[in-house]
């Protein structure tokens, strides 16, 4: 073999030899690259699953069931009225000579508000007493006529005659004695009444006539007892009458306490109590009335106004409490125990508006679902997103 041969055969062994290790390359670089895909595109089932699951939790907020106080509560809403209020108006008819008081001003009790036009009663006072002694003066000098006549009559010195005649105008100058103090009395009266005072201590709610005006009970009109001078209310406490059903009534005591609430001024609450539980319902409403007094001491709270009242009417202190909304179906919870819902029956026992008592079916600490516990299913995933405190 020529020298020319052997440099030929050795030039095709080294092109083959590199052919083969460029093939091999190749191949394991696809294969790397193919694994590289699969990988990719196929994660590992255990992580696909956890992150399946974590998709399809349902998001939940939850709270502890723990022990505190709770009250039954029950709310009503009723007319605000003074303690007291009375129209002030003169007994006897006449002119309007002295209002001494401005609606809204506070007066005390027995101090003078208004007065009538006294002239014409005090005339009739003078000639009552000038009526009165003359009968005094007559009855003194009946009675020693008739003293005189009973011992000559002791002495068979007067005939029977004579002695009841002395009798006759005796017995005459006494009743003439009575009509004149009963006229006296009258018009004492006549006179106190028209001068007007405050028979308890309040404000003038309202002022219904003026100086100068004409009043007569006896008659109808523009002025009357209805309407008549002034108004004057005590609301310094405040009532308000509630219509109460049967099944709400055998609750309620009187001396219960109550408290009161304006929806205008919602922060402010007034204390209060029950002083009247009516014994039989109201023919037509078949309601029972239950008047609460609630203490107004800076007359913060006004007449004619509505009001809200509640009334405890069963308190248990150391209970075991869920908020209401846990509850779902009437008497079912959702606990939360390891990132699944476990569905519970519950026994209720004292329920308000935001709170109820669970007598049977949760232990202190557990978990309860308040919100997204609605369509839950019972061990359903969940996920916790707030527990509220």
């Amino acid at each position: 073999m020529s020298k020319q041969d052997m440099k030929r055969n050795r030039r095709l062994n080294l092109f083959g030899r590199f052919k083969v290790k460029t093939n091999l390359g190749f191949k394991l670089l696809l294969l790397a690259f193919i694994s590289f895909l699969i990988f990719a595109c196929n994660p590992p089932v255990q992580e696909e699953e956890s992150r399946e699951s974590k998709e399809g939790a349902a998001p939940v907020k939850v709270t502890e069931v723990k022990r505190q106080k709770i009250s039954e509560k029950l709310y009503y809403t009723g007319l605000i009225e003074a303690r007291e209020q009375i129209v002030i108006s003169p007994e006897v008819g006449g002119r309007i000579a002295k209002i001494n008081v401005e609606e809204g001003e506070r007066v005390q009790k027995g101090q003078i508000i208004a007065e009538m036009d006294t002239r014409a009663a005090r005339l009739q006072l003078q000639q009552a007493e000038a009526g009165l002694a003359v009968a005094q003066a007559n009855h003194n000098d009946a009675k020693r006529n008739m003293q005189r006549m009973e011992r000559l009559r002791k002495e068979n010195a007067v005939s029977e005659q004579q002695y009841e005649k002395i009798e006759l105008a005796f017995d005459a100058a006494e009743a003439q004695l009575k009509q004149a103090q009963a006229s006296l009395d009258l018009a004492e009266h006549n006179l106190e009444v028209s001068i007007m005072e405050a028979p308890f201590s309040g404000v003038v709610a309202s002022k219904n006539a003026e100086v100068g005006d004409i009043i007569n009970p006896m008659m109808g009109g523009g002025y009357s007892t209805a309407s008549g001078v002034l108004t004057l209310a005590d609301f310094s406490i405040v009532k308000i009458h509630i219509n109460v059903s049967y099944e709400d009534v055998v609750r309620i005591k009187k001396g219960q306490k109550a408290s009161l609430t304006l929806k205008t001024f919602p922060e402010r609450v007034f204390s209060g109590q029950v002083t009247v539980v009516n014994m039989a319902a109201d023919p037509v409403s078949k309601k029972f009335n239950v008047e609460v007094q609630v203490s107004n001491k800076d007359l913060f709270l006004r007449p004619n106004v509505f009001g809200d009242v509640m009334l405890e009417v069963s308190t248990h202190e150391n209970a075991l409490v869920i908020p209401q909304e846990a509850v779902v179906e009437g008497s079912y919870v959702f606990t939360a125990d390891q990132g699944r819902a476990v569905k519970k029956e519950i026994t209720i026992g004292l329920e308000n508006t935001t709170l109820l008592e669970v007598l049977t079916g949760l232990d202190e600490g557990e978990q309860v679902i308040v919100k997204g516990n609605y369509g839950l299913q019972d061990g359903a995933l969940i996920e916790i997103s707030e527990v509220i405190k």
